[in-house]
């Protein structure tokens, strides 16, 4: 769309009167007939404009939501659901619009959905299983759970865990995911888990078999799993209650006969929603071949049956008072079998609210291949900056802050997206730079040793701020010599004669240049110019004193996704679309204040980039900084 049209369409489509709006609608909608988008084969500004102008137009966006012309309609519904940031770029335009709206404010307007009976009090819970670490998809359902519980309506938030499946739970993930939610800020009022009501659940399923709506099952899982399907009823749906309750017992002990049954309720084996087709509520732990059955990390060998996940959930969240369960919208075809549990036994109702997952780009979040990742050492742990957990992106150097706004700002909308993490990061790199301390560094390969005509004879230092915008950063010492370190990469692009600025010190004439046969600049002096003119030199090169100053020894190391494929459809091998090299570093001398550097702390090097310090000379055994590269956003890496 050239400009002259963009901006008649944009600019009409204020007008709230729809006999002059129709015909630039009709103008809109043909030019969109063949595109998916306004300005070439990507979101474009000029898409983020007109869907933002779009959404301030009642009229306009009444014919959109009507689909009145289906080509906008489809363009609309699109951004809508795959790029977040339009539905931000919108209201920042209403907040043009009402300078009085605040953050607080945009975030509230996202969350205009209606709790039913809130007004009586709200509790949610967080139920993960300790079958892993907390990733970044957890992160969202967290946040979502604190924002009701706490932010909203002034409740409490109850951190469950769903510990029903001794074959996969641990009491190190149980451990870390405590950890990882104070890492987000999060607070939980009470830490409850399932297990703990593992005898009154028995005593409910004994109930669901007495009242007829249940019963044992002895059927061969395979055969199981096609009658299920072909909505056949099982050949042992009519055993009497009586036969059920001795075999539940028999399953309770352990013994043989009692291995080769499970619990099934009895719903409708016929019905048209796959959940409800008498779903299992009690099962044996299935270990595989080479598994050495081992005992529930809380409860030992206490049980030898476990409820299922489905059967458990509504009981547990009524006996706990839970008043509204948030659930990702997978579990939206179980929301009928929740209730039917809670009706079958006459317990307290709950309310469900559904929600998206989210999904990022060249990322899985499935424990099964994150476990896999680890445990075959394709990273260093579950912490490894290369990870989607929690960990793992905090340890890369995301902000928490950063990612609550990032992740209540996507709001409990039921639309499925894949996000770019160069969003998150852009926003990141908003929050840090403030207040990033600046650094030096020098790469140590093939670093240039420079004469500096003009230079003192004796090294000296002066203060410089650590930041030239925020004096609240503090200070830092330069040093000044007549030998300095430059990179080779700026050494190699340097003319004879030409003038250029040596940062935080003043201009220079280049002198003498050497290079070798393959090109490596070997020597190099130059010649102070303190009183030329920094904005007229093209080139400006940063640098470190060779002499007077203590430098410190670091590493350098940046990462790339794990998947070179955006989106992992359902049946790819992993293996095929992992990244054969993630991880690189570089050795530098840093200037002498990076001494002090501490663990965790976030810096900004200068012309490199934005670095969280994983390991201080301090903490470092190999007397090394480690620094890992923070992404911002400017580019998929």
């Amino acid at each position: 769309m050239d400009n002259h049209r963009f901006l008649k369409i944009k600019t009409g489509l204020s007008i709230q009167d729809f006999k002059t709006l129709e015909p630039l609608l009709f103008e809109f909608n043909r030019f969109l007939t063949l595109r998916t988008f306004v300005g070439g084969y990507t979101l474009s500004q000029k898409d983020t404009t007109l869907w933002a102008v779009l959404c301030s137009n009642k009229v306009a966006l009444g014919l959109v939501r009507r689909s009145t012309f289906v080509n906008i309609t489809r363009w609309f519904t699109h951004l809508e659901s795959t790029y977040p940031e339009v539905q931000h770029a919108a209201q920042i335009r209403r907040d043009e619009g009402n300078p009085a709206n605040s953050q607080a404010s945009q975030i509230e307007g996202r969350y205009n959905i209606q709790l039913q009976d809130a007004g009586k009090g709200v509790v949610t819970r967080f139920p993960p299983e300790p079958s892993g670490y907390l990733h970044i998809g957890h992160a969202k359902a967290a946040f979502l759970n604190d924002y009701f519980a706490h932010d909203a309506f002034q409740g409490s938030l109850i951190l469950r865990f769903d510990d029903t499946n001794p074959k996969k739970e641990k009491q190190e993930y149980e451990d870390s995911i405590v950890e990882d939610l104070a890492l987000l800020g999060i607070q939980c009022q009470r830490v409850t888990y399932t297990s703990d009501y593992f005898e009154q659940l028995y005593q409910l399923c004994q109930k669901l078999i007495s009242d007829g709506n249940a019963y044992a099952d002895d059927t061969d899982a395979e055969k199981q799993k096609k009658d299920r399907y072909n909505r056949l009823p099982s050949a042992r749906r009519d055993r009497p209650a009586g036969e059920s309750l001795a075999i539940l017992a028999e399953m309770r002990e352990g013994s043989d006969f009692g291995k080769q049954h499970c619990i099934r309720a009895r719903i409708m084996f016929d019905s048209d929603n796959g959940a409800l087709r008498d779903p299992i509520i009690y099962r044996f732990p299935r270990w595989g071949k080479d598994e050495t059955p081992h005992p529930h990390h809380r409860t030992g060998w206490a049980w030898h049956i476990y409820p299922t996940y489905d059967f458990a959930c509504p009981l547990v969240d009524s006996i706990e008072g839970v008043t509204h369960a948030l659930r990702t919208t997978e579990y939206s075809d179980r929301n009928e079998q929740y209730y039917w549990f809670l009706k079958a036994l006459a317990m307290r109702h709950v309310h469900l609210w559904d929600f998206a997952r989210i999904h990022f780009i060249r990322t899985f979040l499935s424990k099964r291949k994150l476990s896999k990742v680890v445990d075959t050492g394709r990273v260093t742990g579950w912490d490894d900056p290369r990870m989607p957990t929690v960990r793992g992106i905090f340890r890369r150097g995301l902000q928490m802050d950063t990612l609550r706004e990032f992740m209540l700002k996507q709001g409990p909308s039921r639309n499925v997206v894949t996000m770019d993490w160069t969003i998150l990061w852009a926003m990141n790199k908003k929050a840090i730079d403030p207040v990033a301390p600046r650094h030096t560094a020098v790469a140590t390969k093939h670093s240039v040793l420079v004469t500096v005509i003009g230079g003192p004879d004796v090294p000296y230092s002066e203060t410089r701020p650590k930041h030239p915008k925020n004096p609240a950063v503090g200070i830092k010492t330069v040093t000044f010599a007549n030998e300095i370190f430059l990179d080779q990469a700026d050494a190699a692009l340097l003319q004879q004669d030409e003038e250029i600025t040596i940062m935080s010190w003043g201009n220079a004439f280049v002198r003498r240049i050497t290079k070798s046969d393959q090109g490596i600049v070997a020597d190099l002096s130059i010649e102070l110019h303190l009183e030329g003119s920094v904005t007229k030199a093209n080139k400006k090169v940063h640098w470190l004193a060779a002499h007077g100053s203590n430098l410190v020894q670091a590493e350098l190391w940046d990462f790339d996704h794990l998947l070179n494929k955006d989106v992992l459809e359902k049946g790819d091998d992993l293996e095929r679309f992992l990244n054969p090299v993630t991880a690189t570093t570089t050795d530098v001398m840093l200037d002498s204040n990076s001494a002090a550097l501490s663990e965790g702390e976030v810096i900004q090097l200068e012309r490199k980039g934005y670095y969280r310090v994983d390991k201080s000379i301090k903490s470092g055994a190999t007397g090394k900084v480690v620094l890992f590269k923070i992404p911002t956003g400017t580019t998929r890496g």
